[in-house]
């Protein structure tokens, strides 16, 4: 996604020492190098808890929360594997990653093939947490309001 890389790409610019993560999934979530996630486009089923799942992992062995400053981005299209998923979802980010990291950042882009529901389900359960930072792009033309919805936060 476009707006992935500008934010990848001012952040590099900006902080120096900085390290990125970057992490692809599907229906299995898996850690890849930057030039692969900028060229992988994932299809099939989506479960949004195996990325979760890496996430938690990944900050728990590598980054403890008391030295690193930590601030995961997700990109998707809102379409998540079923409901019961959901709630792995919330409850891996209510548990293991808010409480260690800065700000949580989703992004949701707008999809025909997308339900678009995983936004609402974040807005249910941490629409009070300021740590959990959403935003909607519909489309190109949306892509700078929502870099400033995440960048604009000064977390």
């Amino acid at each position: 996604m476009i707006e992935t890389f500008w934010i990848d790409t001012w952040l590099r610019s900006q902080y120096h020492g900085i390290e990125s993560r970057y992490i692809i999934h599907d229906a299995m979530a898996k850690e890849v190098d930057r030039d692969t996630f900028f060229r992988t486009r994932e299809s099939g089923g989506t479960m949004i808890s195996s990325a979760y799942k890496l996430c938690a992992k990944l900050i728990a062995d590598e980054y403890p929360s008391a030295t690193w400053n930590i601030y995961p981005f997700h990109f998707s299209d809102g379409d998540n594997w079923s409901v019961d998923d959901t709630h792995v979802c919330v409850d891996l980010l209510a548990k293991d990653i808010l409480p260690h990291v800065n700000m949580f950042c989703y992004g949701q882009v707008e999809s025909p093939y997308g339900s678009g529901q995983f936004v609402k389900d974040l807005h249910e359960h941490f629409d009070k947490d300021e740590r959990v930072v959403t935003s909607e792009i519909k489309n190109k033309d949306a892509i700078m309001d929502s870099i400033k919805e995440f960048l604009g936060k000064g977390k």
